[in-house]
């Protein structure tokens, strides 16, 4: 087995300059705080434009793959039944993509935005702020970040069910780069280092979370050792769970993930105030509708300030670093669908879930803090991680839903963390979709490393340079991967429609009597 490893370049390199940056983190960690932020200014104010631009792109992209002729290829044999069930696929997909992420931010980001606006000119923690706020938020959680999932996604589920090949990057990308070992491999490696700095950034925010909510039910604090051994505990249960397998332990756990945010979501949407959660879903979903496009290509050149650079783009290098474990994961859960079929239900169903959650949680703190004075948004200001539960305070079984809150975080994180380890290892391992356990172990550890020295480090702030930074040589390939699509989709021998057999049919049929 070592001797194989050794022989695996893009395991071997790749899992070397991980490794080395963790150990570098925790022996200098000054140093490399100071260098990691040098970097991250130096990418926010040099490539914004490039991020937002190229995410646009993927949107208009996958939008005219759908609506054009190939979208009725389907991702497998002709014939081939879907694996999964509507809402196992659709639980599996938001576990992955979403995971804690949207925990976290679904009430931090609209009370972040209602405490200090997108745009100067709107005064904060008014009416005003609150409508901007909201269709933010949505826009950010919305088929933006998807669409980069979901180009990731086609390409690997095109290639594995459709052609029999592996589900690596660099063979999606053969069309364009060709085949050379030296190229296919860096490409590989990229696409290895940009995953785990992405789902890093993600186990990061959840320990946090769970830290200030333990702090918010228990009051032991939220220092960073307490989030260390929090860490400590979801790499064991992890670890544990991805020696079940993808059709055990990932599957239940996604469907535990989306039944138990579902029940936080009606909860939420009961006790709260329902009538003005439905207004505001409706109204952020009008907003966010007229604003796509500007909200889309927006940057800060002559007004200056780093409110784009915060959040905008973040999260989407956040989205482009991540995107090749989610991506290869929801092509390996997607087999049996349409092109169609993937791409609507990857952009579309996943994102309206989301708007639902944060027009429910987040529309629910700022009709506390404009009609009852509670004090949310000054809070979220002071502790980011204690957004959940600050608004769980202003509703009935604040302890009951405080707790649950946590183990939910915690599911999120053990799978969001064990679909990745298995990713991963796939990734490290010719695109095999049965990767040896010792290669999970590996991927396993380094990814708790990581978020370990990000947190130890920076804690928010260094999880957030963290995506930026490697999403940056990522975003190149994903542009890339657009023009193998349409190689890879030129060469495809289109399927036969049931409208043009019943013409063909008919027309045989008129042939059969002008002959007779």
């Amino acid at each position: 087995m070592k001797g194989n490893l050794l022989k695996n370049t893009v395991f071997t390199v790749a899992a070397i300059i991980i490794a080395v940056l963790a150990v570098l983190g925790a022996v200098m960690p000054n140093a490399f705080g100071a260098t990691a932020s040098f970097l991250f200014n130096v990418t926010t104010s040099s490539f914004g434009w490039f991020y937002l631009l190229s995410v646009f792109v993927i949107i208009i992209f996958l939008i005219w793959v759908a609506a054009s002729k190939y979208g009725n290829i389907r991702l497998g044999g002709d014939k081939q039944k879907p694996d999964y069930p509507f809402f196992t696929w659709i639980g599996m997909l938001f576990s992955a993509g979403f995971g804690v992420g949207l925990v976290f931010w679904g009430v931090a980001e609209p009370m972040s935005h209602f405490f200090t606006t997108p745009f100067s000119g709107v005064e904060p923690q008014t009416e005003s702020a609150a409508r901007l706020a909201m269709g933010y938020s949505f826009f950010h959680w919305g088929i933006s970040q998807w669409s980069v999932f979901a180009l990731v996604g086609l390409v690997i589920a095109f290639l594995q069910f459709r052609k029999e090949k592996n589900g690596l990057v660099s063979t999606a990308l053969e069309p364009v780069t060709g085949n050379k070992p030296a190229v296919r491999n860096t490409i590989d490696i990229l696409a290895v280092i940009a995953t785990v700095m992405g789902i890093a950034t993600s186990i990061g925010l959840g320990v946090m979370q769970m830290s200030g909510g333990l702090n918010s039910i228990m009051g032991i604090g939220n220092s960073v050792w307490i989030q260390l051994g929090l860490l400590a505990f979801i790499f064991v249960a992890y670890m544990i769970s991805s020696t079940t397998g993808l059709d055990k332990g990932i599957r239940y756990l996604s469907n535990v993930n989306l039944g138990l945010a579902l029940v936080f979501l009606l909860f939420v949407f009961i006790l709260g105030p329902t009538v003005f959660i439905l207004e505001t879903f409706t109204l952020a979903l009008g907003d966010y509708v007229t604003n796509f496009v500007q909200y889309s290509l927006r940057l800060q050149p002559y007004v200056g300030g780093t409110w784009v650079r915060d959040w905008t783009i973040f999260y989407w290098a956040w989205a482009i670093a991540w995107s090749p474990y989610v991506g290869a994961f929801i092509a390996r859960v997607s087999r049996g669908r349409t092109i169609r079929e993937f791409i609507v239900g990857v952009m579309v169903v996943p994102p309206f879930i989301a708007c639902l959650w944060i027009a429910a949680f987040g529309g629910t703190a700022i009709w506390y803090d404009l009609h009852g004075g509670a004090g949310i948004a000054n809070a979220v200001h002071e502790d980011v991680t204690s957004a959940l539960f600050q608004l769980f305070n202003q509703l009935p079984l604040s302890t009951i839903t405080s707790i649950l809150s946590v183990l939910l975080i915690l599911t999120f994180l053990v799978t969001s963390a064990d679909s990745a380890t298995y990713i991963l290892s796939s990734m490290t391992t010719f695109g095999s979709l049965n990767p040896p356990m010792l290669i999970k172990l590996v991927w396993g550890t380094l990814m708790a490393a990581i978020a370990g020295v990000l947190l130890y480090t920076g804690g928010l702030e260094a999880l957030q340079t963290a995506s930026l930074i490697a999403a940056l040589p990522f975003a190149v390939l994903l542009l890339l991967l657009i023009v193998a699509v349409v190689k890879l989709l030129r060469r495809e021998p289109l399927p036969i429609r049931k409208s043009d057999l019943k013409r063909f049919r008919r027309l045989e049929e008129a042939a059969n009597k002008e002959r007779k």
